[in-house]
């Protein structure tokens, strides 16, 4: 079989964490709390079509030729000023590259990074798509849990110690993904005292820390970098729109040589036509406005999901309670098993999804969590929806059988 000649690291007996995560329910009273999306209703469509227009206008064919590996140096220019201005971050553009959204920066640095049974450390629960991205370099994980106030600092130094071979810490400090908790100012400055300590390196994702519903954003991780072993990365998805597929990190030195290395081999350049564009916006337009309105709306929304979690869900369940971005995370009793509950009683019988937690750990070991997405949703859709997954949840707690 032509499996024998597969590379190990796409062994298909093994699926992508991020194959099946979304189940498609064609029901039309259908609500899905699943997908970590925008709200389409407001994205900039006409100022981003007049942005292409203006570039092309602006460029002409040259816009169309192969452009650099770092991507658009104006863009990146920009981004610099912005990571400098909200994240407290002193970088240029020299120092960032653009990517094919957050995703592919995740996905580069592994593959810089990683061998086969590389050791990292990683937030449990974590996201699903950089699991992804490191599963295929083949690495040996260790879970690190999180408190109120992000990682679990002194549970990290034991595994450090532990396990001194330890490369790389992945993280989603603000607005985490999928729990909503965002990391102190304090614990960042002190997980990068750890990093020069015990020799790794941080991968700080963090494509929602604009979107803090009353306050600006934290410095970054990065901030506090004093030997170059921080790597930043952030995305425009969330803040403009997704199919523009614009990611970015910043990085120094030995790191970023090697990220562009790998880019390189991978696809030369991200697309020039689109980050000529996205330039042309922010020329434009006021980012920062924009970015006020999605908070406005994915505040009311959050806050909607908050109200139906205290309203429908059973007592013996707990939840986050975010200050910003897309996310809510729930804990049911140890014996529920809500990936079972989704696709024999949920999906059903109430015609509602989420995304369980088995997907957001390593060794897909946790039954008992789920991920609520209410970014795309409206306060009454958020409400009809939670009110229905509600009374599954309390009939699944009275009724439950144990998971062996």
């Amino acid at each position: 079989m032509l499996n024998d000649l597969l590379a190990t690291r796409v062994n298909p007996d093994v699926p992508s964490a991020l194959s099946g995560l979304f189940v498609n329910d064609p029901d039309p009273r259908a609500i899905s709390f699943a997908a970590g999306s925008p709200n389409e209703s407001l994205f900039p469509v006409a100022a981003v079509k007049e942005a292409f227009n203006t570039a092309i206008d602006t460029q002409g064919a040259h816009l169309f030729q192969y452009q650099s590996t770092q991507g658009n140096p104006d863009l990146r220019a920009k981004l610099a000023a912005r990571i400098g201005k909200w994240g407290r971050v002193t970088t240029t553009a020299d120092h960032v590259i653009l990517t094919v959204g957050g995703q592919q920066a995740i996905e580069l640095v592994a593959k810089a990074l990683l061998n086969p049974g590389d050791e990292v450390a990683v937030e449990v629960p974590t996201y699903v798509g950089a699991l992804a991205a490191l599963d295929l370099y083949q690495p040996t994980y260790y879970g690190v849990g999180l408190q109120a106030d992000g990682l679990d600092l002194d549970v990290l130094e034991t595994t450090l110690k532990r396990h001194p071979g330890i490369k790389l810490l992945y993280t989603v400090p603000d607005f985490h993904n999928p729990t909503g908790i965002t990391m102190s100012v304090a614990k960042r400055q002190q997980l990068v005292a750890l990093a020069n300590r015990y020799d790794f390196i941080i991968l700080e994702d963090s494509p929602y820390r604009d979107l803090g519903y009353d306050q600006g954003p934290l410095p970054a991780i990065k901030s506090f970098d004093t030997e170059g072993r921080v790597i930043f990365v952030s995305s425009l998805s969330k803040i403009l729109m997704p199919a523009l597929r614009t990611g970015w990190l910043v990085a120094d030195g030995d790191l970023l040589a090697a990220i562009l290395k790998v880019r390189q081999a991978s696809d030369l350049e991200a697309t020039g036509v689109t980050h000529a564009a996205i330039n042309a916006y922010l020329d434009a337009n006021d980012l920062d406005a924009h970015v006020t309105v999605l908070k406005d709306h994915y505040r009311e929304q959050c806050a909607a999901m908050v109200a139906a979690l205290r309203a429908y869900f059973p007592d013996e369940a707990t939840f986050t309670t975010p200050a910003g971005g897309f996310f809510d995370w729930v804990t049911l009793p140890e014996s529920v098993d809500v990936d079972q509950l989704l696709r024999t009683q949920v999906m059903p019988n109430a015609h509602v999804s989420y995304v369980p937690s088995t997907n957001f750990y390593p060794a897909r070991d946790v039954h008992n969590g789920m991920r609520l997405c209410f970014s795309g949703l409206t306060p009454d859709v958020i409400d009809a929806g939670m009110h229905r997954l509600g009374d599954q949840m309390k009939a699944a707690v009275r009724g439950v059988k144990p998971v062996f």
